[in-house]
C-alpha cells in the first residue's frame, strides 16, 4: 500500500466522524411557546368574562371570546389558569363596538357590507402595576350585502373571533 493510498484510508473515516460529531451537536431549537418572555415570578393569569357592551348583541360572541382567549393562553404560554383574585395576569375587558357599514356600492347598491368590532382590553399585572394598561383593539370583515348578518357570521371565514382573540393576545404577551 502506497503512502498516498494509506492517508487517504485514513483521512476519510476520521473527517467522516469530525462531521458527523459536529453534525451530532449542532442542534437548532425553535419554540413558540412563549412569545416574549413572561417574567418569571408571573404564574398564573385569569380572564373575565367578556362582556358585551355594544349596541348590537351577538349571545354568542363574548363566550366564545373569552373561551377562545383562554385556551390561547394555555396553549402559547406556560401559564397557569385560576379563577381567583390573586391572579398575576388579571383580564377584563368588553366587546363595545359590533356593527355594520357599507364598503363597496355598485350599481348604486350596497355589494359588500362590513363587520366591525371593537375590543377594549383591561390588563393588570398584580406584581406590577406599572405594567396595568387599558387599550382598544379592532377587527373587521367582509361579506356580500345580499347575506343577513346571521348569514355572515355562520361563512366559513367569518374571524372576529380568531383576530380579536390573536390581537388581546398580542398585546398582553408580545408588548404591541
Amino acid at each position: 500500500m502506497s503512502t498516498g493510498t494509506l492517508r487517504t484510508a485514513y483521512f476519510l473515516p476520521i473527517v467522516s466522524c469530525f462531521i458527523f460529531f459536529i453534525f451530532s451537536f449542532a442542534t437548532c431549537k425553535y419554540s413558540t411557546k412563549d412569545t416574549s418572555p413572561i417574567p418569571p415570578e408571573i404564574k398564573t393569569f385569569r380572564v373575565n368574562y367578556l362582556e358585551n357592551k355594544a349596541r348590537y348583541i351577538n349571545p354568542q360572541l363574548t363566550p366564545q371570546l373569552t373561551e377562545k382567549l383562554k385556551q390561547k393562553i394555555i396553549g402559547q404560554t406556560r401559564l397557569r389558569q385560576t379563577n381567583s383574585d390573586d391572579a398575576h395576569y388579571d383580564i377584563s375587558g368588553y366587546l363595545s363596538d359590533y356593527s355594520i357599514t357599507t364598503s363597496a356600492i355598485a350599481n348604486q347598491n350596497a355589494s359588500t357590507n362590513r363587520l366591525n368590532a371593537s375590543f377594549h382590553l383591561i390588563f393588570k399585572n398584580t406584581l406590577d402595576q406599572k405594567k396595568d394598561f387599558e387599550t382598544d383593539v379592532a377587527t373587521n370583515f367582509d361579506f356580500p350585502a345580499t347575506l343577513s348578518l346571521q348569514q355572515a357570521e355562520s361563512l366559513p371565514d367569518y374571524n372576529i373571533v380568531k383576530n380579536l382573540v390573536e390581537q388581546i393576545f398580542n398585546r398582553i404577551f408580545s408588548n404591541w
